[in-house]
């Protein structure tokens, strides 16, 4: 009698879900260090997936989460933006709009595939591969406490920001 076997492949929806533990990973930032998701264990972390630093819902979306970084600060969340860009576009990227939380650059798409934020989308009838504005809510345990997918900017941070405030 033959055997199915079932795997898990990168882009797999059940990868990712909400109240698992987070995937680590490790990725260079805006300025040039290393930094590992498991480096923010003990506060709660905004893990926010874009297209392209510099469009304008990309832009709008990092001004929003800017307007509100000192909120975040309060209560101790931190904001990580990750895009396929190059660490030298995060620099322009976050001196031009004055962003004062870390942009992690994923080139090759590893952490875009991990996450299941790399997809099939389409634009004026053209298809092709590209990220899903996605966020995630990461607890102080690292596990996901909510995930945002197919992301509508306009007051995305402020949501973040109210379902992750302390109680």
């Amino acid at each position: 009698m033959p055997t199915l076997l079932i795997h898990l492949q990168i882009g797999d929806p059940t990868l990712v879900e909400e109240g698992e533990e987070a995937p680590n990973f490790t990725l260079q930032a805006d300025d040039g260090r290393e930094v590992s998701l498991s480096d923010y264990r003990g506060k709660k972390v905004v893990l926010y997936f874009y297209p392209k630093d510099g469009t304008p819902g990309c832009t709008q979306e990092a001004v929003e989460f800017r307007n509100l970084s000192k909120e975040f600060e309060k209560e101790d969340i931190m904001i990580l933006g990750v895009s396929k860009d190059s660490v030298k576009s995060h620099q322009n990227f976050k001196q031009k709009h004055g962003l004062p939380f870390t942009l992690l650059s994923d080139p090759e798409g590893k952490v875009l595939d991990l996450y299941d934020v790399w997809k099939k989308r389409s634009l004026y009838g053209r298809t092709f591969m590209g990220t899903e504005r996605t966020t995630f809510l990461i607890d102080e345990n690292g596990i996901i406490r909510k995930i945002y997918r197919k992301v509508k900017v306009k007051g995305h941070a402020q949501i973040c920001l109210l379902n992750l405030k302390s109680p």
